[in-house]
């Protein structure tokens, strides 16, 4: 057997109200000053403000960063590196989506070595010596997984690209988990942070680096998204909490154990070049393309993505693994559509696929897909979603 690394936060708190524990993981480290790193949206909802008013009882202050773009960019980080030392704080609190916590991620990795203060030096595995200063992440949409993750994904404006780091010097220390956290997404943002998590359930399941250990993470938040996003998204249509918010929380979470210790593949390059050069949310992205990824790659991984329709709950009884990896495609294709996500992207069009093929190609999660492609392939992928 081959040698596998897994690494997961040290600690993680899962359930309602479990945002009253963050005080206590400052307190006990004897930690004085949180820099709070968010997105402006989150601040003016008062989202923000539900976990600076647990730091305020327990008597502990903080400063706010929250110049955060939806597409974080090199210069987010920077900024939010200068922040950081001015505040004299000692612990981050990144609270949001993907964006918070890979720009609090970065912050972090460059506050403790400072030798990679450009950004764009982490791109790929970068040779860090000393973990991120101790982070704790409260995700607020049920998507990224970003607090459980070994990556984060920065935008180069002046490139028209983003570039994806991989450290395990990045990883939160803590996670907390909290659904009413989530409890202000709007439903647009819950169906696609949602198709997210899937993409990297099923991308992770049939990445060239899936095993054991990673199956079981895969496999259960397969079923945990299928059963709950449907559910999830009416409860944000309603603004009625219940049951599906709860289990997208923890099945994004589970799916991020998995992917980050594993990579992903082609749909997740794509997405992320989608996003570079249109802006596109990257959940709306990856729920586009995945049922294109999944067609392209039944020929190597037919088998797989069997088990994935099985996960999905769909009955496969007497069906070869053909017809039930087809059976997959048309599950996630009619998921998608019940969370109204578009199955075209807005923009694209045919003098920039070149482009975008090359950029996609280029994109660190491409060589994890089971599936070889080539430049010509990749075109014909992205002509799949066009308008």
């Amino acid at each position: 057997m081959a040698v596998n690394r897994f690494v997961l936060n040290n600690i993680s708190y899962h359930g309602a109200g479990a945002i009253g524990e963050i005080p206590g993981e400052i307190q006990r480290r004897g930690l004085a000053k949180a820099f709070v790193c968010s997105d402006p949206d989150l601040v003016k909802f008062g989202v923000v403000g539900k976990v600076t008013d647990k730091l305020d009882a327990a008597g502990i202050p903080w400063a706010l960063y929250d110049q955060i773009k939806p597409n974080p960019t090199i210069k987010n980080v920077q900024d939010g590196v200068d922040a950081f030392k001015a505040s004299g704080a000692d612990v981050i609190v990144a609270v949001g989506g993907g964006s918070a916590m890979d720009t609090a991620k970065g912050i972090g990795i460059i506050v403790e070595n400072p030798e990679f203060a450009d950004v764009v030096s982490l791109e790929g595995v970068a040779d860090t010596k000393n973990h991120a200063t101790f982070t704790i992440a409260v995700p607020t949409t049920a998507g990224t997984a970003a607090e459980v993750t070994i990556n984060y994904v920065i935008t180069d404006p002046e490139k028209v690209r983003k570039f994806v780091c991989v450290d395990v010097n990045d990883i939160p220390d803590v996670a907390v988990v909290d659904p009413d956290m989530m409890a202000s997404m709007p439903a647009g943002l819950t169906a696609a942070t949602g198709m997210d998590a899937l993409t990297h359930a099923i991308e992770g399941y049939t990445t060239q680096g899936a095993w054991e250990l990673s199956d079981m993470f895969h496999l259960k938040a397969i079923e945990l998204i299928s059963k709950n996003l449907r559910a999830a998204y009416a409860e944000a249509k309603s603004g009625k909490p219940g049951e599906g918010r709860e289990g997208m929380a923890l099945g994004q979470y589970v799916a991020g154990m998995g992917f980050s210790n594993v990579g992903l593949g082609i749909d997740h390059a794509m997405a992320h070049t989608l996003s570079a050069h249109y802006d596109t949310p990257h959940g709306v992205a990856c729920a586009m393309l995945l049922p294109v990824a999944m067609e392209f790659n039944k020929p190597v991984a037919a088998e797989r993505l069997a088990d994935v329709a099985r996960a999905m709950g769909v009955d496969v009884a007497g069906m070869s693994a053909e017809e039930a990896a087809d059976a997959a495609i048309a599950a996630v294709r009619q998921l998608s559509a019940d969370v109204e996500i578009p199955h075209t992207c807005a923009g694209l069009v045919a003098e920039d696929l070149d482009q975008l093929a090359s950029d996609a190609m280029a994109d660190a999660c491409f060589p994890g897909n089971p599936r070889e492609a080539d430049h010509d392939q990749v075109v014909e992928l992205f002509r799949k979603i066009m308008a």
